[in-house]
């Protein structure tokens, strides 16, 4: 299959052959004729190659104007206008070159005339049938299915016609003046569709009126000439003896005068027309200023606002203020700030006073905001709240120096374009909200790893006993922390505290706890030592609404002894294997940052006991049991020894997911409303 390119170049190869070919025949028959020699081929060839050089010349313009990706209206007359000029200066330079030997013989032959009149006919048939193409594009614009079949069989007629040129009938003969006076009323019913004329501006229409009156003079002149050579009786083939050429000239003389005054009669709606395009172009500036609010401020938004409803009204002076902004945003146009206040001034005499003190809940349901205001030099305004989140955030006022200058259409587009704007406003903000909190969850999840990395991915182990902890947060971080150091080959030290509060401010007092801990812990400081001196430099950090809870434990796994201090936390947990029984360590103890004084020490108990092989120590935080189920009851301190005894045989790690799986069936698999974390250790 030919690409496009190739099928240009072989029409433009087809058109110079049979162009070389028909000029080569009319010459040999008008030789062979003044010369009364036999022409040797039939009459109708020079008509055949006639209609070979139309078909080429058709196919040429056919790919060049159809197939152009170019639907510029103007561009498409252009073309039509460049051809006609062409076209009109060859033949103009052909007559200068007549009138320069006047009545010598070489201007009077007829070998020279032909000659020079096939250049003219090889012109004027491209002028045609481009115009032809062009008129086709236009007229197809926006086709229905009705439309294209007519306009098919129009063509088809045409091509009819140039194979009915070749049977040699000439003008004023019956059959010849019936197809083209057939061919002329169906040109004439094409040439009524006009829709591509409503979409040219003000501008375009008076370029297409030029260029269109153009090409009717181009016609006009061309077959004013080929009317001269006809007189001459010297022509072979004579294009005023073609059904195709005068019903193509018809069809494209109707067709430019109907579209020539069309556009004349339309030019006073061009204003209007291209107002409402303006209007359309604002309104989409303003609805895609919601769609991008990362690249788009409020500002842009305020300015396309502006600039939208002066343009639509025509307004001399306007102001748009925003108040809720800190600082408040004053935007003007051809106005000063005392000018404005003399407006406000003007406008608490009208019935506007009202509305600069009203919030509008609804703007479309508002009355109409505009007055005649007197003593200031503009004398109409037009006033409009701007609402977002059903709260008004400022007004825009539009000025004009004519008193009732503003009409109901100009209240409408301001209205739709000042809620528009509203509309951008509350989604810009929904939208920025949204990136915030994404941004917040984004820091929460790496505030969470990182308190995650706080806590003992393993604790400190022993022959002599087993321990396992689990903590988990409510939030995304959480204030429990617990964690173990070894303090000698036989001796290490366990602690499990719990941050007052949740989420972020928590996890931060945890790790400063943990820093505290790692600090001291080294000192070997005993039990109550460790807790008055943690107490103190936590006192120094901690917001005065703010403490935290502990338990510290000093295992001696060579004396089998645990010494250990409460500062409010928890009791701790404890089952005895030799006696079977469990027991709650409630001995007494302030909160960490509680009391901020040398008193702290008075309420620090210490307490020891001697372990056993099976014995175990259960640290845990309040959010275990305190756990709520949906009556509201707590898992409390009864359910936890139960548990406990369902998995006394089990190791640490089974111990601890056992009373997990035991509180989460209490809560019903709802989420906790606190951290939770526990420590099991289990002497060997």
């Amino acid at each position: 299959m030919f690409g496009y390119k190739a099928v240009i170049r072989l029409s433009v190869i087809l058109g110079v052959i049979t162009w070389l070919l028909l000029l080569l025949l009319d010459l040999t028959a008008l030789f062979s004729a003044k010369n009364n020699i036999a022409f040797g081929l039939p009459s109708f060839a020079p008509k055949i190659a006639l209609g070979l050089f139309v078909l080429s010349i058709v196919l040429f313009y056919r790919y060049r104007i159809n197939k152009a990706e170019s639907v510029n209206f103007i561009d498409l007359l252009w073309r039509v206008f460049v051809t006609g000029l062409i076209t009109t200066v060859v033949s103009l330079a052909i007559k200068f070159l007549f009138s320069v030997f006047g009545d010598t013989s070489l201007a009077k032959n007829p070998l020279v005339i032909n000659f020079f009149y096939h250049i003219n006919l090889g012109l004027i048939i491209a002028f045609t049938v481009s115009t032809l193409i062009v008129w086709k594009r236009l007229i197809l614009y926006q086709k229905t299915k009705s439309l294209l079949a007519f306009w098919r069989i129009f063509e088809y007629s045409l091509l009819g016609a140039l194979a009915f040129d070749i049977l040699g009938y000439a003008l004023f003969d019956p059959f010849f003046n019936i197809l083209l006076g057939i061919l002329v009323l169906m040109g004439l019913v094409l040439s009524f569709n006009l829709k591509w004329v409503a979409y040219l501006n003000f501008k375009q229409k008076w370029k297409s009126i030029l260029f269109i009156v153009l090409v009717i003079i181009y016609l006009f002149y061309f077959l004013d000439g080929l009317v001269d050579y006809s007189n001459q009786d010297v022509l072979v083939t004579d294009l005023l003896d073609s059904v195709y050429i005068l019903a193509s000239f018809s069809f494209i003389s109707v067709y430019s005068l109907i579209s020539a005054l069309v556009i004349l009669f339309n030019l006073p709606t061009s204003s209007v027309f291209e107002k409402k395009l303006e209007e359309a172009m604002n309104f989409q500036r303003l609805s895609q200023s919601q769609s991008q609010p990362t690249g788009q401020k409020k500002e842009q938004i305020y300015e396309i606002l502006l600039d939208s409803t002066i343009s639509a009204v025509f307004a001399d002076a306007a102001w748009l203020e925003i108040t809720e902004d800190n600082p408040p945003i004053l935007s003007k146009y051809n106005i000063s700030d005392k000018e404005i206040n003399d407006v406000k001034e003007a406008v608490k005499n009208t019935a506007l006073k009202k509305v600069i003190n009203t919030e509008f809940d609804n703007i479309s349901n508002s009355q109409r905001l505009s007055a005649t205001l007197k003593g200031v030099k503009f004398k109409s305004i037009l006033l409009f709240p701007i609402i977002a989140k059903q709260k008004q955030i400022g007004s825009i006022a539009l000025l004009k120096e004519v008193g009732d200058s503003f009409n109901k259409e100009m209240v409408d587009i301001i209205n739709t374009f000042v809620n528009q704007a509203s509309i951008s406003l509350e989604n810009f903000q929904l939208i920025n909200d949204a990136i915030e909190n994404e941004r917040y969850k984004e820091e929460l999840k790496i505030a969470s790893r990182v308190q995650q990395s706080l806590l003992p991915s393993a604790l400190e182990q022993s022959e002599k006993f087993d321990i396992h902890g689990i903590s988990v947060a409510a939030d995304e971080v959480g204030g429990d922390y617990y964690d173990s150091f070894k303090l000698a080959e036989d001796r290490f030290a366990l602690i499990i505290a719990d941050v007052s509060g949740k989420g972020t401010s928590a996890a931060f007092h945890m790790s400063q706890m943990k820093g505290i801990f790692h600090s001291l812990v080294q000192l070997s400081l005993d039990p109550k030592q460790l807790m008055v001196v943690t107490n103190n430099a936590l006192s120094q950090c901690l917001e005065k609404t703010s403490f935290i809870t502990a338990t510290y434990f000093e295992i001696d796994t060579k004396k089998s002894k645990v010494c250990f201090a409460r500062a409010g936390h928890c009791p701790t947990l404890y089952y005895s294997s030799k006696s079977k029984e469990l027991e709650y360590f409630k001995n007494k103890g302030l909160g960490l940052g509680i009391l901020r004084n040398s008193n702290f020490e008075k309420y620090v108990q210490v307490n020891e006991f001697q372990y056993s092989s099976g014995d175990i120590i259960v640290l845990y935080t309040d959010g275990i049991t305190e756990a709520v189920n949906g009556e509201n009851e707590q898992f409390g301190y009864e359910k936890l020894s139960d548990t406990l005894m369902e998995y006394i045989n089990q190791s640490p790690e089974q111990i601890s997911n056992g009373i997990f799986e035991a509180l989460y069936k209490f809560c019903e698999n709802d989420s906790l409303d606190d951290d939770y974390s526990i420590v099991v250790v289990k002497f060997r």
